[in-house]
């Protein structure tokens, strides 16, 4: 529950930074604005044809008594457009990210540079640094439609789906989108998209206590414009905790085996361990 709290309180001070920067602010609103355009004419056009594709993916059904031919196909509709939904927030951070790119890496350097400074990035062009976050973000892309289509058909188990299915689907978008949104912060620090899920995965609360609250927030119109430069912001700054902050008992990572914390979101920057992006420091 603590790494949980530590991950809503890294987004808090991201959202924070950037209304405290207002220049920031707007300039990164440009980006999730153009994206969000795409994403509604997307969205309206699904939910003006869900009902013919659900008929057309269930033929079996035409010949079903009433009410059992409307209720698998309304199940369908509901579940196809909530699998779009689901696909446009995983999907809509690393497209915002592409298209502002050059944005949102001045921004995370600006926050780096108000918290202590911080690595600087690989001298690499604007096209090849492009191509590299496509690349990792179609592998985060990947995993996350596997879990997306296992939720789907869990979907239609009766009560769990309903229920159990819904909250979970939340946390694993939540888990994704801060996978994307840390993208822009360690990418600086050279550290591989594998490299990535792995030091996430190691603090999956935190990552979840991050991300869905944004998930959730970005049902609401508008609000994933809004949010988006405050959330790159609070990437950085939960970046910077799990990369700076030292291993409980020294080097080896303390009695017994334990993982190293990410710092308190409200505790000062701690020296670096190691060299910058180096695996010894993950």
């Amino acid at each position: 529950m603590g790494d949980l709290m530590a991950g809503v309180r890294y987004l808090g001070r991201g959202q924070t930074w950037v209304l405290r920067n207002g220049r920031w602010l707007g300039f990164g609103l440009l980006p999730a604005l153009v994206t969000l355009v795409l994403y509604a004419a997307a969205l309206a056009v699904l939910a003006l044809r869900a009902d013919d594709l659900a008929a057309w993916a269930t033929p079996f059904a035409d010949d079903w008594a009433s009410p059992w031919a409307g209720l698998l196909r309304g199940t369908f509709t509901v579940l196809l457009f909530a699998g779009g939904l689901l696909l446009a927030v995983l999907t809509f951070t690393a497209v915002t990210l592409l298209v502002g790119d050059p944005f949102y890496e001045s921004l995370s350097e600006k926050v780096e540079e108000s918290e202590g400074g911080g690595p600087q990035g690989p001298e690499t062009s604007l096209l090849r640094s492009l191509w590299i976050s496509l690349c990792d973000s179609l592998h985060v892309l990947v995993r996350a439609l596997a879990f997306g289509v296992l939720l789907f058909a869990l979907g239609f188990v009766p009560v769990v789906g309903q229920t159990v299915v819904p909250v979970v689907g939340f946390a694993v978008s939540g888990f994704f989108l801060t996978v994307e949104l840390t993208s822009v912060a360690l990418q600086r620090r050279g550290v591989p998209v594998r490299e990535r899920m792995r030091l996430l995965r190691e603090h999956k609360a935190l990552a979840v206590g991050f991300g869905t609250p944004l998930v959730l927030a970005f049902l609401v119109p508008l609000a994933a414009v809004l949010l988006m430069p405050g959330a790159v912001a609070g990437a950085t700054l939960l970046v910077r905790g799990l990369t700076e902050s030292p291993a409980p008992g020294g080097a080896d990572g303390g009695r017994d085996g334990e993982k190293s914390r990410p710092a308190s979101p409200g505790a000062g920057p701690h020296p670096p361990q190691g060299t910058p992006g180096g695996p010894g420091r993950l």
